[in-house]
């Protein structure tokens, strides 16, 4: 089993168009979507879902009225300000049970959360394992691990080879549940100020949990000299650029369509590039022995 993760340290720098490109020019593979908060992988691969399951996770406090005294402790202790006429704002409360614990009647209870969705799919790339959190709900990294888990469940009973998740942005609780474990993460990045950054910060998570790294740089026309700032910066870090994607509104294009790059053209300015990319991966998985 080899696993690699498609991060990108910020949001909007094509992490999803490229996983979609991997999706079919992979064989023998699982595909999982780590991005919970805002799942989107379905959008391009059209899945067809074989299995719904609820996720459960935390807790909220539900204040039982019959016995509720009324004495306005609960109120004074809740620091999230969630309980307004002895009625708890599920969405306002954290679950940190001190209004439970602090209730003289014991009118106070805390209910498991039903914090979101996931799914087993099947796309003519192969199957897909994905999920949904809930509006205003928490817990995401512990949901990304339960997705990753899966995914290689699939995997192993159906014999695949490989699995691609696309990860969440940024570098928190998420990207490190996606992360960790991983044998080979490529950072999608855009020569942007904040893309720059960005990679930098992801590639320092990376380092942390030892996970090799390679570097792909999309849009990359659009800002020479930060693409040149991005090369320096791997170089000395020794880590490989495999690809620079130039900007182009077939990309766009693409998405609208619901179809891979790879398939939705065939111009070789944006098609070699991302097919480099993918033969980088699978150097990635030789060099790591996998």
């Amino acid at each position: 089993m080899r696993e690699v993760v498609v991060l990108s340290g910020k949001g909007g720098t094509g992490k999803t168009s490229v996983v979609g490109a991997f999706a079919a020019l992979a064989k023998r593979k699982v595909l999982s979507d780590c991005d919970v908060d805002a799942a989107d992988l379905h959008l391009l691969l059209s899945p067809t879902v074989k299995e719904e399951h609820e996720f459960w996770s935390g807790q909220v406090a539900v204040i039982d009225r019959a016995a509720c005294t009324e004495c306005g402790k609960c109120v004074e202790v809740c620091r999230f300000d969630a309980i307004h006429d002895f009625v708890v704002d599920p969405i306002a409360c954290e679950g940190c049970a001190f209004c439970s614990r602090i209730c003289p009647v014991n009118a106070i209870t805390m209910k498991d959360n039903m914090a979101g969705h996931w799914y087993i799919s099947e796309t003519r790339f192969g199957p897909l394992v994905h999920a949904k959190l809930g509006i205003a709900q928490e817990n995401s990294g512990k949901l990304v691990a339960l997705v990753r888990q899966k995914a290689k469940e699939v995997a192993e009973q159906a014999g695949l080879e490989v699995t691609i998740n696309d990860g969440p942005p940024g570098i928190g609780c998420a990207v490190i549940s996606a992360l960790s474990g991983a044998d080979l993460a490529c950072i999608v990045t855009e020569p942007s100020h904040s893309g720059i950054h960005d990679m930098e910060r992801v590639l320092s998570v990376c380092r942390h949990f030892d996970t090799p790294s390679i570097v792909c740089i999309n849009k990359y026309d659009v800002n020479e000299e930060g693409t040149e700032q991005i090369e320096r910066y791997c170089e000395g870090e020794g880590i490989e650029v495999v690809a620079k994607i130039p900007f182009d509104t077939k990309v766009t294009e693409a998405q609208v369509q619901g179809v891979p790059l790879v398939e939705y053209t065939d111009d070789a300015r944006l098609v070699g590039p991302i097919e480099a990319a993918w033969e980088a991966v699978l150097r990635g998985f030789d060099a790591a022995g996998k």
